[in-house]
Parts: structure tokens; sequence; C-alpha cells
């Protein structure tokens, strides 16, 4: 099994902020694959869904974004679910509102909730980087983060990628480098559709040329004889 986080603050009051987007990942992820009810355990609402071939559990911590690693932990110990087959799905300043990125561990970035994750489990995670902008200063991150998304944003790019990553999610497990690629391939095309990854060139064997036998009686032949030791 696998297990899926969405990062997020729970409380009506954090519904559309931007720090919520992977409880919104999730939810999709649930609603796409027709997954039971989400139901409180683990300090989190929990459902189980197949994705693909694959099982997985989602999770929407209710420990509050910064101290999501107590919810994942007792999730991974009870199901004996390894760190490299945990993806989390979280909101990334660093990237513009769109982008996504996924990858195994790596810096935390000042990231409280994966700091968290990592303090409790491992930093070795798979993570979904959600593009959600920087609104410029450090100092104004917090109410950037802590602030709805406009309505262009949900009108647009993020009502796109919350349809297409239900679709896209037969792409994504087992978690690696290449399904990882072909999940945000298929979040970013038109139909959910998977573009496969180019076939490596194959490199041009070598040509080997050989010079024309020099012709009996030639000054080449001739010469070759003299050096050759021959009469």
């Amino acid at each position: 099994m696998f297990l899926i986080v969405g990062l997020g603050n729970p409380g009506s009051q954090y519904q559309g902020n931007r720090h919520n987007v992977g409880f919104m990942a999730v939810d999709a992820l649930a609603e796409h694959a027709g997954a039971p009810s989400f139901r409180s355990k683990f300090q989190a609402e929990v459902t189980e869904a197949r994705l693909g071939s694959e099982r997985a559990l989602l999770m929407k911590p209710q420990t509050f974004y910064n101290d999501s690693g107590r919810a994942v932990r007792e999730a991974c110990r009870f199901h004996k679910i390894e760190p490299e087959d945990v993806l989390v799905l979280h909101d990334e300043i660093d990237l513009a509102p769109a982008k996504l990125r996924i990858k195994q561990g790596g810096g935390l970035a000042g990231n409280n909730g994966l700091k968290s994750i990592a303090a409790h489990l491992s930093p070795d995670v798979w993570r979904l980087r959600i593009g959600v902008g920087h609104p410029g200063h450090k100092d104004a991150v917090t109410k950037h983060v802590l602030r709805d998304f406009a309505k262009e944003e949900r009108e647009g790019w993020l009502g796109d990628f919350l349809a297409r990553i239900g679709p896209a999610s037969q792409h994504l497990l087992p978690l690696s480098e290449e399904t990882g690629q072909r999940f945000i391939s298929a979040i970013l095309q038109p139909g959910g559709k998977a573009e496969k990854p180019p076939k490596p060139e194959k490199k041009a064997k070598p040509q080997v040329t050989t010079s024309p036998a020099a012709p009996p009686g030639s000054k080449l032949a001739e010469a070759l004889k003299g050096l050759l030791g021959k009469e």
C-alpha cells in the first residue's frame, strides 16, 4: 500500500487557502477514484482508493499544517508503509502558479509541514510541489499562503489542475522518477494523456574504412615490399 498525504489546515476558514491545495488535490483524487467517505483515523481524515492497479491510503492530517508528521508517522507504522512509498502533496511558493515538480527527498525549503514529516518519519518521502507563486517579500509569505485563491485562479489553472489530477493518477504508482514525470505530463496535457518519455537515441556505429589494396607492380606495392624486407 502507498500513502498519499495532502498538506493543509483543518476548518472551513482555511478551506480555500493556498496552503490547502494539498487537501484539495487529495479530495480530487478520492472523488475520481470513487473512494468511500473520509473517516477519522491516525489524527487525520483518511480513505482508501485504487489508483491505477495500486492501493493507496489518502490522507488529510488534522493536526494543522506545521505538525503533519505525527499523523503520517501513525499511518505508516500501522500499515507498515516505508518512506519511499509516501507522496506528500503541498503548496510551493518558489514555483510559479500551475508549475509542478515531483521528487524524492531533498531540501525542505522552510516548509514546516515537510520539516515535521522529516522529524517524525523521514526526509526521504516523495513530494509533489504545486506552485502557488511568491508574494515578493519573505515577510508577506504567511499572509500569502493563508489567503484564498483568487477567482481567476479557481476558474483557471487551479480548476484545470484539480480536474486533471484524478484521471492522471493512473500513471502515478508505484512511485518513481518515470511514473512521476508521466503523472505530471498527464496533468498538463488536455484529456489527461501522458506523453511517453522519448527513447534514447541510438549511437551510430563507427564506420571502419579500409584502403584499397595496391595493385601489383605499382610504386606503392614496391615500396611496401621494401619495408617488409621482401624482394
